[in-house]
């Protein structure tokens, strides 16, 4: 059974190269062959979460993938409940990117090269979520920043180039930085294996009087969250977030909102729930962070007027509500169930919020070739269907009742007054984190409703330009509209069935 992890990591990346191939002689058939390929690592996924819920099946014990002396410490894959979900996810996302791209990139360049980096994107971010230590983490984290930024810089244009340039400046910069913090720990521990490293930073603190290595330990925590952090597009590392999204394609742009920064996430989860266990301090530090990233990517979405760029502000605003979650699970120590709960419920709504709501934006762009609103405006009227998905979204991701997105954010609130209560030391703080939580969720829906306002109910300036919209009835293809509506239907039912994540 631990053959299906090898084959959920490595058989994009096989693909990938099979797919370039069918491409120098068959278009159409290497269309369909990606849309196949990621469609079988999602049954993978499906097929691992039956035979680990069937009693008879095998366990997540059986479910271990060894490597030996790959790059010399060999590389290690692990099963469980939380590699599965965001795993699966993964997958989904990337099944419903691969159907749209094929209408979406119809007119463009080096469709080729796209989708061999796609699905060799895919196989390095499944390794980073089934990664059981940080050296096979490593590995896999920067395979998956360079082969994304391809993504970035596809139509070769002035602009994409530069933001590329960014991008890829950050994933370096970050991934040296972690690699000093991973050289750190093994010399400190001896070990990078995840369950190993469980609770060390306390252990330090009890059995050392100088204190010395655990502050080491504290630096080499803040040198792997500056790398994880980085492609979190967490403050002060967001800067490639609103400079990549808007030159991205689309497609590209709802996996990097709503997978890759994910992956980042995973790797600031990793070093919290492990090394700096129900840690205070680290929790704190995380804290900030998340308040920062929250508020700061919330007030830039409200001045943009960029549509993409505008849902790449709102992705840095809800990785800081993440972050704020991660910070309060360790705040929290053992009392942390609501923060535990909300900031996985918060991970999984945001990607599947993103994957919408970029996928719709792709179908603007496609149409149109224009994001600014004063351009696009009114381009949704009479457009019944695009608007359900697109108020979906809008809902979901600004946490009105029975959509998906207020779980998550009720629990995250919770988990900020609870804390406040509990740890009296830090009430006035938390009670202040509380408020620019709130003002920050504010923002979230005024920024929302301004997208809507201009996309479904205003008329564009130009009298001409809106009878062109109101004409369009065959504004995307029936394998896109697929993908969308699949997409945004997920989100009202996990606001109503939120126990089933």
């Amino acid at each position: 059974m631990s053959g299906i992890l090898g084959f959920v990591v490595f058989f994009p990346m096989v693909s990938a190269l099979v797919c370039y191939l069918i491409g120098k002689k068959d278009k159409k058939g290497r269309d369909y062959f990606a849309d196949a390929a990621t469609g079988m690592e999602l049954a993978a996924f499906l097929l691992l979460f039956f035979l680990t819920k069937n009693s008879a099946g095998p366990s997540h014990q059986d479910l271990m993938l060894e490597i030996p002396e790959v790059c010399g410490m060999g590389l290690h894959f692990v099963l469980d409940d939380f590699r599965m979900l965001y795993g699966g996810i993964a997958a989904l996302l990337w099944f419903a990117s691969t159907l749209f791209s094929r209408e979406y990139f119809t007119h463009y360049r080096n469709r080729n090269r796209y989708y061999l980096f796609l699905l060799l994107t895919l196989g390095a971010t499944e390794g980073v979520f089934l990664s059981a230590d940080f050296y096979t983490m490593f590995l896999f984290f920067e395979m998956m920043s360079f082969t994304s930024y391809v993504w970035v810089a596809q139509d070769e244009k002035k602009a994409s180039l530069r933001a590329a340039e960014t991008y890829l400046a950050v994933a370096v910069i970050g991934g040296l930085v972690m690699l000093m913090g991973i050289f750190m720990i093994y010399n400190m521990t001896g070990t990078l294996v995840f369950e190993e490293l469980a609770g060390c930073y306390q252990m330090y603190a009890l059995t050392t009087s100088s204190g010395i290595p655990e502050k080491k330990l504290m630096i080499a925590g803040i040198c792997l969250l500056v790398g994880f952090g980085a492609k979190a597009g967490a403050f002060p590392l967001h800067i490639w977030l609103p400079k990549a999204h808007p030159v991205a394609p689309a497609p590209a742009s709802a996996l990097l909102s709503g997978i890759l920064t994910k992956a980042g996430v995973f790797g600031i989860l990793a070093v919290s729930s492990n090394i700096f266990l129900h840690d205070q301090r680290w929790g704190l530090l995380l804290l900030f962070l998340g308040l920062c990233t929250m508020f700061g990517g919330a007030l830039l979405a409200v001045f943009s007027v960029d549509l993409k760029r505008t849902l790449a502000c709102s992705s840095m605003s809800q990785i800081g509500f993440i972050l704020t979650g991660i910070g309060m699970q360790g705040i929290l120590g053992e009392e942390n169930g609501l923060a535990a709960r909300g900031t996985l419920l918060h991970m999984v709504n945001h990607s599947l919020i993103k994957l919408a709501l970029f996928m719709i934006a792709g179908v603007v762009v496609m149409n149109l070739h224009k994001l600014d609103l004063n351009d696009i405006r009114g381009f949704g009227r009479k457009k019944p269907l695009l608007n359900a998905c697109f108020l979906a979204g809008a809902l979901g991701i600004s946490g009105i009742p029975l959509f998906n997105g207020y779980i998550s954010k009720t629990l995250l609130h919770e988990s900020i007054v609870e804390g406040a209560e509990l740890a009296v030391e830090l009430s006035g703080f938390l009670k202040a984190a509380e408020w620019v939580f709130l003002f920050s969720g504010g923002m979230t829906l005024a920024y929302m409703t301004k997208l809507y306002v201009a996309l479904f109910v205003e008329k564009n300036s130009s009298v001409k330009e809106q009878k062109r919209f109101d004409g369009m009835r065959k504004y995307m293809n029936p394998i896109s509209a697929f993908a969308i509506v699949g997409s945004s239907a997920i989100l009202p039912v996990l606001g109503f069935l939120p126990h089933l994540v």
